[in-house]
């Protein structure tokens, strides 16, 4: 256990002793599992190819179950025009166990309520079952994104998938960053089809089954689909939607080890009512891991974030910067906020600015936080959910980091420690014996190099976090010069820019600040962990 446990949370830290996720393995409890093959997806046109090519492999009495905060059933998974709807019905004919939780969205354009309706109709009429989840905290989604493949012949052929990307518009973006050819509306400083960066993480080995065991939960939890409002109710028998599941076959066994990556399956529920069986006062196992993550930390954090907001988060990432003064931050955050109006950014700006302030203060010249752009200079909508700590610790997830994604969407993150080690150096980043980890380096890597402009292999002076936290600065400021300097000659390689977003105007403060609070970023903890200021 060692090393691991110095950096996973155990059991009794979850938080959560409802919940079955850890004990379900037997008498240890070990909070995580071993023996893991873990594989960064990144873009959601290499996760959609590669999701819609297991899937037509499936026969009968295979099993694919997900959940996600919004489903199109047009949208398209691959080159060939493969769309998830009609894939996902012909699967359930042909005799697929299809089973899905959808959010049961607010009934606007943006979040897409019809769609999702359309998409269960469809499943469900060919003999699957994909159903609206409302079962959330007031004002609250269900933000998990997560698909599992089970094969009923062979377990060791079963397959996870976790991350930030949604089987909906607007994620089939690649490596060029020219957008979904299927877009989703956004501020229009975003083009009309804007581009889209995000990661989804591929489990194989026993992981597979703790996040089948988060399905699980959430579909066996007896309180009626619909239960926060009686008139949709009745829209949704209308569409025959029930108000339960069926109940699950029994939890298959879980893959055999396979890999070299430790993984912890991570989640957040909230303090609600009803309350959920599997978490009654909630779930706060991501904010935990994070903290528990931060205080290890000793020269680099690197995230990729859509928000990074809310000073509670803010407060932990600068606690670790007074006390690590060698400890740096590269924070990759969206341009702008993703639609425009003045009621949508004025309370966003408002968290970020606060929270942003709060690091550089603690950190100074350690902390640099940047925006994407593509080669024509379009904004890069930063979706993804990554968290690198010192080459070692890594997550992948639908959580964000800020106060909502830590206390009160349901949310769901995996960290992964590899046994595998980096040797080049510095072969021990943090100082701590750790080591550098082969996922946690190759995926930072991954990420640098085609954030600066480099090509596969041109890594060299990226690999230190010192001399890689230099070159994003320089690079950043070679094409900040260019750009200021009216985009004369050739541009300079990378899509680096400095993060310097319009502060929040005094007259929008006063009502801007307590819609951040209240509507944007909303504490879902008991009140007794509020007042403690703890997760």
């Amino acid at each position: 256990m060692g090393q691991t446990a110095d950096w996973f949370l155990t059991a009794d830290e979850r938080g959560n002793p409802a919940t079955r996720i850890d004990r379900r393995r037997g008498a240890d409890g070990q909070a995580w599992t071993d023996g893991n093959l873990a594989r960064p997806l990144v873009h959601g046109r290499t996760y959609l190819a590669r999701l819609a090519g297991l899937l037509r492999e499936l026969g009968k009495d295979d099993q694919i179950h997900f959940t996600d905060w919004r489903g199109d059933p047009d949208q398209h998974l691959d080159d060939d025009g493969t769309e998830l709807g009609p894939l996902l019905a012909e699967l359930a004919r042909r005799g697929v166990q299809v089973r899905g939780l959808l959010w049961r969205s607010h009934p606007s354009h943006e979040y897409s309520e019809q769609e999702a309706l359309q998409l269960g109709r469809l499943v469900n009429d060919a003999g699957g079952e994909v159903f609206l989840d409302e079962r959330v905290r007031a004002t609250g989604c269900h933000h998990q994104k997560l698909v599992v493949i089970r094969h009923a012949d062979d377990a060791d052929r079963d397959v996870a998938f976790v991350g930030g990307i949604d089987l909906c518009h607007g994620r089939r973006d690649d490596k060029r960053h020219q957008g979904d050819p299927q877009p989703v509306e956004m501020s229009t400083r975003y083009g009309p089809r804007p581009p889209w960066h995000d990661v989804q993480l591929e489990l194989h080995g026993p992981a597979v089954g703790d996040v089948a065991w988060t399905f699980r939960e959430r579909w066996e939890d007896p309180t009626p689909l619909d239960h926060r409002n009686p008139v949709r109710a009745r829209i949704t028998r209308k569409a025959d939607q029930p108000r339960r599941p069926s109940p699950l076959p029994p939890a298959r066994q879980d893959p055999a080890p396979v890999g070299t990556c430790a993984v912890q399956v991570l989640r957040t529920y909230p303090n609600k009512h009803p309350k959920l069986p599997f978490a009654p006062a909630g779930e706060r196992s991501i904010a935990r891991a994070y903290i528990k993550a931060f205080g290890r930390a000793r020269h680099l954090i690197y995230v990729e974030d859509q928000y990074l907001w809310s000073k509670e988060v803010a407060k932990e990432l600068a606690a670790a910067l007074r006390r690590q003064r060698d400890l740096h931050l590269v924070a990759a955050l969206p341009c702008y906020p993703e639609t425009d109006g003045i009621f949508a950014e004025q309370p966003a700006k408002v968290g970020r600015e606060a929270a942003v302030d709060m690091l550089k203060e603690a950190g100074g010249d350690r902390v640099a936080v940047y925006d994407l752009e593509n080669e024509a200079g379009v904004p890069i909508y930063v979706h993804a959910k990554v968290c690198i700590v010192d080459d070692v610790w890594a997550t992948v997830g639908s959580d964000n980091l800020n106060r909502r994604s830590w206390t009160h969407d349901s949310e769901l993150t995996c960290a992964v420690l590899d046994e595998a080690r980096d040797g080049r150096e510095p072969t021990d980043p943090g100082g701590l014996g750790d080591g550098a980890r082969a996922f946690a380096r190759d995926l930072r890597l991954r990420l640098w190099r085609e954030h600066l402009g480099r090509a596969d292999g041109d890594d060299a002076d990226l690999v230190d976090p010192v001399t890689g936290f230099a070159a994003w600065r320089e690079t950043a400021g070679r094409l900040a010069a260019w750009d200021a300097g009216g985009r004369s000659g050739e541009r300079p390689p990378g899509r680096v820019t400095p993060h310097t977003p319009d502060p929040v105007p005094r007259w929008a403060s006063w009502w801007a600040r307590p819609a951040y609070r209240l509507v944007v970023d909303p504490d879902g903890r008991p009140l007794r962990l509020r007042l403690a200021r703890r997760f």
